[in-house]
């Protein structure tokens, strides 16, 4: 009867490890496995390829916006256009400020396609269409003395970027995304689009670009612990998930490792239990 007893202990024992097993499994499975979505559809006149190159939608990227609400500070910034005015100050000759059908049609337009890399891990190539910054600052008449420009949003964010990376990647102000205005999630009436930089560094709902001396300055995330020094191949600051930080087979080998240890530490105990049971039956 005692061995029984033992038998139907380590029947169980099995049975609940292959249980933890399968939950692991089926865990995995569910963090891991992509959401079925329909094809997105594209906005009236949407373009998904510029120069043979294949461009995200812009459904795609407003429904990554949707599954990271906090890049936006306050929820997304819904603008007049009419009474919209985008201001250059700072160490400038001529403080400017501008309509928003002044951006439109007083400057030249050019178009150019950048790759959004946001350090939550999800990323976005689209065809940008803006306003280069450099136009800006020549008009205002920017002082000689100026390192930095800092970048100011609807919502209160901010962030910065020194001149000559602006100038020599000649970022712009884009007013279009794949051949269509700006949709408000995405930034309208102006995203600032920083290639080669983290999607902290582009800023979307534009209002002010302060030109200054002030290279220490730090933006809404930077002055939250993320680096002033945003390239794509730094090494920013993140907040990916504990999910997303661990591959699946990682997960999966934990799970048979740590089944494994309780299986060794149950056959010892029981290879103990056992030799003290032969034990005190040599000495009836």
């Amino acid at each position: 009867m005692q061995i029984l007893r033992e038998n139907k202990k380590l029947v169980l024992i099995v049975i609940l490890l292959v249980a933890i097993l399968i939950a692991s499994l089926i865990i995995v499975q569910i963090v891991s496995k992509p959401s079925q979505a329909p094809p997105p559809s594209l906005y009236p006149g949407e373009v998904t390829q510029y120069q043979g190159q294949n461009l995200t939608s812009i459904i795609d990227f407003l429904g990554d916006i949707n599954q990271h609400p906090d890049v936006a500070i306050d929820g997304t910034q819904y603008i007049n256009q009419t009474t919209y005015r985008l201001s250059v100050t700072g160490l400038v000759s001529n403080t400017s400020e501008y309509t928003y059908d002044e951006l439109i049609n007083n400057f030249q337009s050019v178009q150019q396609v950048g790759t959004l890399l946001c350090v939550e891990g999800w990323s976005i190539t689209m065809l940008w269409q803006g306003i280069p910054i450099q136009d800006f600052l020549q008009e205002a008449g920017a002082s000689p003395n100026a390192t930095t420009l800092i970048f100011y949003a609807s919502d209160g964010y901010t962030t910065e970027l020194p001149i000559n990376y602006v100038v020599q990647n000649n970022l712009i102000l884009a007013y279009k995304v794949n051949n269509v205005t700006l949709p408000a999630a995405a930034g309208f009436p102006l995203m600032l689009v920083a290639q080669n930089q983290y999607g902290y560094k582009w800023i979307k709902w534009v209002t002010r670009i302060d030109v200054s001396n002030d290279s220490s300055y730090l933006g809404y995330w930077e002055s939250r612990g993320y680096p002033n020094n945003a390239t794509v191949n730094g090494n920013p600051s993140n907040s990916t998930t504990l999910w997303e930080k661990i591959p699946v087979a990682e997960v999966i080998a934990a799970s048979i490792v740590g089944i494994a240890i309780i299986a060794v530490v149950y056959t010892a105990l029981r290879k103990r239990k056992n030799q003290q049971m032969r034990s005190s039956s040599s000495h009836r």
